[in-house]
């Protein structure tokens, strides 16, 4: 694992998990990452080259199951919940606390997405640690 840090300028300081969870250009930017992520693991599973694209629905759904929904203020749609997710996992990728390469291990051990994507956000929730 590399040193954590910031490994590009662009990332602000977050003070908490809230503020991870809740920073709209993160998610933003989580988007893009973790469609890339979930199309390589679907690419090892499959064994050829695909691309595919997360449900918002999942990334709820698999927030909520990672223990993360009581970090985010109480009125939150499943957009919001699946922002969320994506503002974490890019985090952890940016910061260091996950690689790729482990988030790509991870969501290529089961066929159940929200499953994949709750074992990510748990293990994530673990390795952060705010000041």
């Amino acid at each position: 694992m590399k040193k954590r840090g910031k490994t590009f300028s662009f990332i602000k300081t977050h003070r908490n998990l809230a503020e991870v969870l809740t920073d709209h250009k993160l998610a933003s930017l989580g988007d893009t990452y973790i469609n890339f992520v979930y199309s390589l693991a679907l690419s090892n599973r499959r064994g050829k080259p695909s691309g595919a694209k997360v449900k918002g629905g999942v990334l709820a759904e698999a927030v909520k199951k990672a223990g993360l929904r009581g970090y985010m203020p109480s009125r939150m749609t499943r957009h919001m919940l699946a922002d969320a997710a994506e503002a974490l996992i890019v985090y952890a990728w940016l910061y260091n606390y996950i690689t790729l390469e482990e988030s790509v291990a991870m969501l290529e051990k089961t066929d159940d997405s929200v499953e994949g994507f709750s074992q990510l956000l748990a293990t994530i929730k673990g390795r952060i640690k705010f000041f």
